[in-house]
């Protein structure tokens, strides 16, 4: 997932102050909240674009939890920066959002398959996922590490990785940005990063606090809120790495929409572009302390 941000990480920190810590859930829990609340109005050129196949709603495969972006609350109920979203975007729209718990590993194929109609799980827009997927970008930012409490092996920068394990999730651009480490890693007379990839975040969590790898690697308001939040704080260090403080790899992340649904594609980008214009991405992005993650505009496959 990822994930994947253009934020101070003191700033990103932050975000545990204003985010419930996620409950365990059930894979079936769905959210009960209509999408038309907090007082956002229909956008009608925005709806006039959804195709009537969706009128009675628009399921999202996400997975769940990957906090802030995603979590239960103590109802069991989903909430987050993208479930927040998501229901604005269907108020702009006139339709019901229902949020469906799916593992990442198997998101996108589960899209394909016509299990979901979108994908909203701070997915990143990248140009090998643009092959299958068209996304509508709505949130901006890049990495950071997290390591064990205490920080036994001083990591400092993300080439002090190198020859070490690694746990990141699977099929993540986390991943794909330790691979391309190896040439650093060759000039400095090290081995490549030892990448151990799991399935969900946690479980790359859980390798840390069991000394399985050295690090985990995420998004970065994930990594902070995890290093805060965790143990209530006692499992993890944030690192800070004073030449890059707002993380590495600045990326896109987007709505991914299969790419024959361009009518369904360009409702949902009407939508955000709307809630940009009128303030309430604003809103949302500050309940969540993310502002500093936020796009100018909604666009379509920004990365290049």
């Amino acid at each position: 997932m990822s994930f994947k941000k253009i934020i101070g990480i003191g700033a990103s920190v932050a975000v545990a102050a204003m985010v419930l810590a996620g409950c365990a859930a059930t894979p079936d829990a769905t959210p009960t909240e209509t999408a038309a609340q907090g007082g956002i109005s229909v956008d009608a050129k925005a709806a006039a674009l959804l195709p009537a196949d969706y009128s009675n709603g628009i399921n999202i495969g996400s997975d769940i939890p990957y906090a802030p972006m995603e979590l239960f609350d103590e109802n069991n109920q989903v909430t987050g920066f993208d479930y927040d979203l998501s229901q604005a975007i269907g108020a702009k729209l006139g339709v019901k959002m229902d949020f469906q718990k799916q593992a990442w590993d198997s998101i996108i194929p589960s899209l394909e398959a016509g299990n979901h109609d979108i994908i909203m799980s701070g997915m990143n827009d990248t140009v090998e996922r643009q092959a299958k997927l068209d996304f509508v970008d709505y949130f901006n930012g890049g990495f950071s590490i997290i390591v064990k409490k205490g920080n036994p092996l001083g990591i400092a920068k993300l080439t002090d990785l190198c020859d070490q394990n690694v746990a990141v999730q699977t099929a993540t651009a986390q991943g794909d940005l330790l691979k391309a480490l190896t040439p650093e890693c060759t000039k400095l007379g090290k081995g490549a990063v030892k990448l151990i990839e799991l399935p969900t975040d946690p479980d790359a969590q859980s390798a840390v606090r069991a000394d399985k790898a050295v690090a985990d690697v995420m998004d970065a308001p994930i990594a902070a809120y995890a290093a805060l939040t965790a143990g209530d704080g006692k499992y993890f260090d944030l690192i800070k790495d004073v030449a890059n403080p707002n993380g590495y790899d600045s990326v896109l992340t987007g709505i991914g929409v299969l790419k024959a649904n361009t009518g369904l594609r360009d409702a949902l980008q009407a939508a955000l572009q709307s809630l940009i214009d009128d303030g309430n991405y604003g809103k949302i992005l500050a309940k969540w302390n993310l502002s500093n993650f936020a796009v100018a505009t909604a666009t379509i496959n920004g990365t290049k």
